[in-house]
């Protein structure tokens, strides 16, 4: 695998509802991504995975039909708290995106932002 050594200065932007399917040994889970990047992205969830976690993702952007597939790591994650003002969730770095897609994210980021 190949990690193409992006940082959180990429250009993000959120995203408001889009599935994102994993899979981690066989269990498979779904989650909802609050931003992405050519990075990583941001997965909305009350039942983080731990740090250093590494599965297969699944996801398409909105208003898209190019399925990305790639293997993703868990860099940090934030555990659900009663009245707290963030989400929980875990921030996910991709592991083995290729350049070409790597690029079509930032594409599509640009092109959101702009909307």
């Amino acid at each position: 695998m190949t990690d193409p050594g992006y940082d959180r200065k990429d250009l993000r932007i959120p995203i408001l509802v889009t599935k994102v399917k994993g899979d981690d040994k066989g269990n498979v889970f779904f989650g909802y991504a609050k931003n992405i990047s050519k990075a990583g992205l941001f997965i909305q969830t009350i039942n983080p995975k731990d740090e250093q976690e590494q599965f297969k993702i699944e996801f398409t952007l909105p208003e898209d039909e190019k399925t990305i597939i790639c293997e993703a790591e868990v860099v940090w994650k934030r555990l659900y708290l009663p009245n707290a003002s963030f989400e929980p969730g875990m921030g996910l770095k991709f592991l083995n995106l290729d350049e070409e897609t790597a690029s079509y994210i930032d594409t599509w980021v640009d092109r959101a932002k702009e909307d």
